[in-house]
This record gives structure tokens, sequence and C-alpha cells, in this order.
């Protein structure tokens, strides 16, 4: 391979990674080119070279793909946050469901010829219930909120990000010129002085209700009443506002304490599907899906992959604040949620309590611990306590007592890891509890592939896959995934 760094090159795109850079070759040898997409032929600069391939940036498009589109954002090459807004909406559902199929067949060797197709959005743009700025000084000394550029700290300014809601560039207003008014500093990560780190917004897509959390690295904020006067007068949903004290030098963006300026120190939102409603708390450390759309088709594609009729134990295992338990407990017998953050399952119970549900039932741990201990103590009880308080003969003893040990058996298992995938304790777990149905949901095709392998390896089947674009103009796909014990 004769070319050397900085050095322009011609190639044409093939194919596409799964962070959405374009990939082609040049005499066998692969390059990675960030822009470029499946189709086009460019002319690329080389920057970084290892032994069989090299990452290279778009220096021109020389003959543009019909799949290539102009992006109507005018930072969208600058800013990290999209991969694909240069490749047309159709085209991105069709990389993302080769991504998936390509993992099963790669990394899980399901031999698969296809898969269900993906669930798409009607509208692929404003649909980010959450949004978070962090907040600096541009080059002349002005503030400025946006978000960072790819692999960097530097701020791209954007104050009207399109897949956010409208109401985020208000917001921005309100708390830049508030901040210049009483001469607050924004934060600088390089020396640690500053106030204001980061702008939080989140919105009930359902309710309409909007929250307003400023992240400080101080104590408190100085004048925080004149600023929640501004938001209230400039939005009208304004329900909450809060601020975050995070004094650490660390990237992490959230600190532990918040302190409640206006309102209850929270947003309500509501999901729906088939006729039921179920309603949240959402504060701001809380984990909520950011797209409200495209949850109701995820969460009623695991439903209907569930297949309840009213009679089953489930499992949710991993489930953060309850958002999939409770949508699953109007179609079932009994939900139990199993979570590793003791402040996620205490949102989970204020969110049951909230509900008026009642066959929801939820745990603190890791749901290789708890899931067993629960099965061997509630199967033998009930098995015990039909023994003991019928009085049969011996076959219609035995008979009912099976029966009344489905109480403790347990029927469906539905799982929503992290990025990492499920831990292999926790899937051994599963086979060993060996219920009728596991129900998969996935934010990374690879670890979604290489769980399903080993499942398939111990015992089950897989029946259904089928891919929700949750996330437009990324590269991040979820997916859903049915498996049944053989």
């Amino acid at each position: 391979m004769d070319i050397k760094k900085n050095e322009e090159f011609e190639i044409e795109i093939s194919d596409m990674s799964d962070d959405g850079s374009g990939i082609g070759k040049t005499d066998g040898f692969t390059w990675f080119v960030k822009d470029a997409v499946i189709g086009d032929r460019v002319v690329a600069a080389a920057m970084k070279l290892k032994k069989n391939y090299g990452f290279a940036r778009l220096v021109r498009v020389l003959e543009p793909s019909e799949k290539r589109c102009v992006p109507p954002c005018p930072v969208a090459k600058a800013c990290g946050g999209c991969q694909l807004q240069q490749l047309r909406y159709e085209a991105q559902l069709e990389f993302k469901e080769k991504k998936v199929l390509n993992d099963l067949r790669r990394i899980g060797g399901f031999d698969i010829d296809r898969i269900e197709p993906i669930i798409a959005m009607d509208e692929p743009f404003r649909y980010r219930n959450k949004a978070v700025y962090p907040i600096g000084r541009d080059r002349s000394g002005r503030i400025i909120a946006g978000f960072y550029a790819g692999r960097t700290h530097s701020i791209i300014e954007c104050e009207d990000c399109l897949l956010g809601y409208t109401d985020n560039k208000a917001v921005l207003d309100a708390v830049i010129a508030f901040m210049e008014r009483e001469h607050i500093e924004p934060y600088d990560e390089k020396n640690g002085r500053g106030i204001v780190r980061h702008v939080l917004i989140r919105k009930g897509h359902n309710t309409g209700e909007v929250m307003v959390c400023i992240v400080i690295n101080a104590n408190d904020l100085k004048s925080k009443e004149k600023l929640c006067e501004s938001l209230k007068a400039s939005i009208p949903g304004l329900k909450s506002f809060t601020l975050c004290v995070n004094k650490k030098n660390t990237n992490v963006i959230m600190g532990d304490r918040i302190i409640n300026v206006y309102g209850p120190g929270y947003i309500e939102d509501v999901i729906r599907e088939k006729g039921h409603e179920v309603r949240f708390r959402i504060s701001p450390l809380s984990f909520f899906q950011v797209n409200s759309v495209q949850m109701e088709k995820l969460y009623g594609t695991a439903l209907e992959f569930a297949d309840l009729n009213g009679n089953e134990n489930v499992w949710d295992l991993y489930c953060g604040v309850g958002t999939i338990s409770l949508f699953l407990a109007g179609h079932a017998k009994k939900v139990y949620g199993v979570e590793i953050i003791p402040a996620a399952i205490e949102n989970a119970k204020e969110n049951a309590v909230l509900n008026g549900i009642e066959n929801a039932e939820f745990f603190v741990g890791k749901a290789e611990e708890v899931l067993p201990e629960w099965y061997e103590k509630e199967y033998k009880k009930s098995v015990k306590e039909a023994a003991e308080n019928v009085e049969l003969s011996g076959s219609e003893a035995a008979a009912l007592s099976g029966k009344d040990a489905e109480s403790g058996r347990i029927d469906v298992i539905v799982v929503d890891p992290p990025r990492k995938g499920c831990d292999e304790m926790c899937l051994k777990t599963m086979v060993s509890i060996a219920p009728k149905r596991i129900v998969y949901v996935s934010c990374d095709p690879a670890t979604l592939a290489r769980d399903l392998k080993y499942l398939c390896a111990n015992g089950y089947s897989l029946d259904r896959v089928r891919p929700c674009d949750m996330f437009p103009h990324t590269g991040h796909v979820e997916t859903v995934a049915l498996m049944s014990r053989k």
C-alpha cells in the first residue's frame, strides 16, 4: 500500500461500517471514509494507517450515490450526534436491517436469509424527548450551546437540533441571556472553573410537560429565581426547573445532588398500546427512552412476541424504572422486575403506584442472583402448600400440586440489557429456569447475536427478529428477538 498519511486518493465506496463510515478498497487495502455513503466515488485523504486498513476523511464527492442526500442540518458534518444524515432515510433503514442480519450471520452463526422489516418512523426528525447541551464559549468569547464534535469536547454551536423538540431553542436562549446579564461563567473543563456545565431539557411527548435542569459546578446558582421567571415566560409547558450539582472534574454529565427550584421535581408522560395507558414520572436522573413514538412500537413488538394471555408469570431483567414491566403488567398474571440500581427500582415502584398496578413487583440486585433465589423459594413453597392443605387422593393431590406450582413457574422472560449484552451468568440462569419464551430487546446487534448463539446452543430456537429504528440519522438500531424453548 503506497498511500501515505495526508495523501489524497480516489475511491469507490462499496459498503458502510457500523458507525456509518463509507468502506472502500484500493489495491486490496480497506479504507473507512467518514461522511461517505455506499455508491459514492470520492476523493479522500489518508488520516490514520494500520497494517490492513486505514481511516480517511472525505475531501470531495466526485460522483454522488443515488442514496446520498443533502443533510437538512447545517452542522450535521461537524456535529458528532448524527452519523447518517447524508444518507436518504430509506437507505438508512436498509443499512440498519443489513447490519442486524449480518451480525446474526457472522457473530451468531445463524443461517438466515432475511429478518422481519425494520419499524420505521413516519417523521424521522424532532423525535428526541431529551437533550443535553454543553455550555461554553466560542473563539470570540460568546457564550454558546451545542453539541460536541465527534470524538472531541469541542462544542459545535447548535441551539436548534433537528432531532430535538422546538422548545429547546427557547430554553437555551433564556439560559444564555440570563448568564450574560448576571455575569455567570460557563464551565471550562480545561481549568475546572466556571459555573454552568450543561443544560438538560426533557419533554413529555404526550403530555407536553417540560423539564429544565441546569448542571452546575457549584453548590448553588445565584439569582436562580430570575432564571426561573424567564423560563416560565418563555416555555408555557414548564413544569419543573432544577439544578444538578456536579463539582467533579469528570466527563460524567450529571451529579448526585438535585436542587428543586420550581415545580414537583419531575414531569410525567404516558405510553399507550392496545388500549392500555401507562403514566411515568421522569426526574432529571431517570432513564426513559428518548423516542416516545418508537418506544410504543418497540414495546408493542415485545408484547406481541411475549404472546401473553393474562395467566403468565413474567420476569423483566434489567428493568430500569419499570417501563417494560408496567407496559406488560396489563397483559400478564404477574410481572417481576429486577435491576441492580436501587434508585431505578424506587422509580419503578413509584410508577406502579401512580398507575394503580398491583401485579408488578420489583427487586434490587443482579438478575443471576435474584431470579434463582425467587424461583427456588416460590416454586417449592407452592408445591408444599398444595400437598399439605388439600385432602385428596394421592393422584389428585399430585395433579393439583403441579397445577398450584404454576404460581412459582416462570413462563416468559423479557430481557433488555445495556449495550454490552447479558452477563454470562444471567444467560445460564435463564437457561436453567427454562421459560417457554425469552423476548430479548437489544440496543446492539453484535452482543444480541452473541447472546442468541448461546441460548440456541442451550435449548432454545430463534423464532422472530425485528429491528426498530429508535434513533434515525444515527448508526444505532434497536432489535427485538423471540426465543422459544425447544
